[in-house]
């Protein structure tokens, strides 16, 4: 719905008329990707795991759509006790900046707002997820939004990359970078120009005209070797549509 109207309506009463010529599949198709977004997100965090009582210290993530980020956030958190020394020198984050920030619980309330109902990627997203769904629940909200990782889908597109780390398919694909990693808003802005790369690369490649977040998401599930001609059977199928 767009303000209260329904956007299959829309489609078939002013878009369809318009494009004479098309067949209603296609242009179905180019009407959904014009208003695909997807929020890239990365957490830096002060361990492994919430299981063990870590939490998350920095939030950053990109809005992505039509296949370019629109729009940004980030934040520092307080999780309400002193990091480690090694977490202070892996991420650059020091315990006199998270001090200095605003607590968890009130970074994802508006971090969720910041969401809303999108699909989400990150990358080696069973990390992320751990926290988001923790840090999520601590402030009595559950998340509902799909999620795929994007280590997963590149582990399918580029099987002859050196390893799947962010920081080496950045390399590997020639994305350009300030060289700053293990911070939130960075590492999410390097996620989304991959995640924009391996939409071109299927683009360029495999010759998927529309490469939707669930067609993403059901590449991560297949095995690496079924991945190319999964992707051509899909190039295949919307040329006849």
């Amino acid at each position: 719905m767009v303000d209260g109207v329904d956007k299959t309506q829309i489609f078939r009463h002013f878009v369809i008329p318009a494009c004479a010529g098309m067949t209603e599949q296609g242009l179905f198709y180019e009407f959904i990707m014009v208003n695909y977004q997807v929020i890239v997100l990365d957490f830096e965090t002060t361990g492994l795991s919430p299981d063990y009582g870590d939490r998350a210290i920095e939030i950053g993530a990109v809005l992505i759509e039509n296949n370019e980020i629109v729009d940004s956030f980030q934040s520092l958190m307080n999780p309400g006790f002193r990091i480690n020394s090694f977490i202070e020198s892996y991420t650059g984050i020091s315990n006199g900046m998270v001090a200095a920030a605003p607590p968890c619980e009130i970074v994802m309330e508006e971090f969720a707002s910041f969401i809303g109902d999108r699909p989400l990627v990150a990358h080696n997203a069973s990390f992320d997820k751990r926290f988001l769904d923790s840090e999520l629940k601590l402030t009595s909200r559950s998340r509902s939004n799909s999620m795929v990782c994007s280590m997963l889908a590149s582990r399918r597109l580029y099987p002859n990359a050196p390893n799947h780390k962010l920081g080496t398919l950045v390399r590997y694909c020639d994305i350009e970078t300030d060289g700053t990693f293990h911070r939130a808003l960075a590492d999410a802005q390097m996620t989304g120009h991959l995640w924009i790369s391996m939409i071109n690369h299927i683009k360029d490649v495999f010759g998927v005209q529309h490469v939707s977040f669930e067609l993403m998401k059901k590449l991560t599930r297949i095995s690496k070797a079924k991945a190319p001609s999964f992707l051509q059977k899909n190039a295949s199928q919307q040329r006849l549509d």
